[in-house]
């Protein structure tokens, strides 16, 4: 599904209730669900643009958060560092609302020493995560859209030497990702800039 579709399967997903949106060929799904109460924590949230993101794998259900598509793709670019600019256009595409099942075909082919998932549920992750700070993120954002912290972020795990652990620390304290990979396209930034080239964070650092 590209992004319209995905967001259209969100907004129409009934209260306490769970809905497969993927499974990889390991039997891993992605699941959704739209719970009708909130924690306190949660009270300045809108509950009908809340959503939780859960996979399941076998008998075990969990929450991923965004760390596990970051770790991933640096885990991946770190044994084949060839591939980074089609993993950056793949991922880009799918911010831009692809389908992450067409945008990662190929790259599903190619063979990774380490990683975390399937590279096509991690694109599924990456849309759903877009989609959630697009359509529910409930505070004033730097950045517009909101969803360019994420990926900003994908884009510095992908291409940034710096070392997986201290990109975490930063990720984790709430720091924007590097302003040379979001910087042109923020639309709330002096340096907006439209009709921008592919990859054209890579041609300007």
């Amino acid at each position: 599904m590209n992004k319209e579709e995905m967001f259209k399967v969100v907004k129409e997903l009934p209260f306490d209730s769970k809905k497969s949106v993927f499974k990889d060929k390991n039997g891993v799904e992605v699941l959704l669900f739209r719970p009708s109460e909130l924690s306190s924590r949660f009270k300045d949230y809108d509950k009908t643009k809340n959503f939780q993101i859960w996979l399941k794998d076998g008998d075990r259900e969990f929450r991923p958060n965004h760390l596990r598509i970051l770790i991933d793709l640096n885990l991946r670019i770190r044994s084949r560092s060839e591939l980074k600019e089609k993993l950056l256009i793949a991922f880009d595409n799918i911010f831009y609302g692809k389908d992450p099942e067409e945008e990662l075909k190929q790259l599903e082919k190619e063979k990774f020493a380490h990683y975390l998932n399937n590279l096509t549920l991690m694109g599924v992750l990456a849309q759903l995560f877009i989609i959630e700070q697009e359509h529910g993120y409930h505070k004033e954002s730097n950045f517009d859209p909101p969803s360019l912290f994420l990926q900003g972020w994908i884009r510095e795990f992908i291409d940034s030497p710096k070392e997986i652990d201290n990109m975490c620390m930063s990720v984790c304290s709430g720091q924007p990702p590097k302003a040379d990979y979001v910087n042109k396209e923020n639309k709330k930034g002096n340096k907006f800039v439209k009709d921008l080239k592919p990859l054209w964070y890579l041609q300007d650092n």
